[in-house]
């Protein structure tokens, strides 16, 4: 082996070593939404909770799940089908609700609330048209009406099938309270 070529060799590991490790430190601070990038390519999606988060739009449900202590449940496998309404839709209750509903001696009503939000399964738009009811996670059924557009009970669906990694999610423009 010539010297020439040995250290054309070595000069291109060297480079390459010292490209990677440039790489490393240059890349640190985008490591997250690189690795984001990788996961959306191979079609993982993010959960229920953090597609909520990511979305900006739904700070009082995400609030009102914490409060409940059902991120948990929410993050897990599921699937899940969820109701969820957005801000826009909190701010419709009587003025005083959503911060009695927060209180921790509210907690038993509050999760009563955002479970009548859920249905178990992955339960997409085109299967919401062809049914009238669906049972809740809380127990109590919903009702369904797609004659003209989709509503759940006196709730409209504004975007439907926000697909999630346990499961989807429906938006709604008003809170769905169960019957006590």
């Amino acid at each position: 082996m010539s010297c020439a070529w040995k250290s054309s060799v070595v000069f291109a590991v060297v480079a390459m070593l010292l490209a990677s490790s440039s790489a490393a430190v240059a890349g640190e601070k985008c490591a997250k939404s690189s690795v984001t990038a990788v996961s959306h390519q191979k079609e993982d999606k993010m959960d229920i909770v953090d597609t909520a988060v990511e979305a900006g739009s739904f700070k009082t449900l995400v609030a009102a799940v914490k409060a409940a202590g059902l991120v948990e449940t929410l993050k897990g496998k599921g699937p899940f089908t969820v109701f969820a309404p957005t801000d826009e839709a909190f701010e419709k209750l009587p003025s005083g609700t959503v911060e009695t509903l927060l209180k921790p001696e509210n907690k038993d009503k509050l999760v009563a609330i955002l479970t009548y939000h859920v249905v178990a399964g992955n339960v997409k738009a085109a299967d919401v048209v062809k049914i009238k009811s669906a049972k809740t996670v809380q127990g109590q059924t919903v009702a369904i009406d797609a004659a003209d557009g989709v509503k759940i009970n006196d709730a409209n669906v504004v975007k439907a099938d926000i697909d999630c990694g346990n499961g989807v999610i429906h938006v709604i423009d008003a809170v769905l309270i169960p019957k006590e």
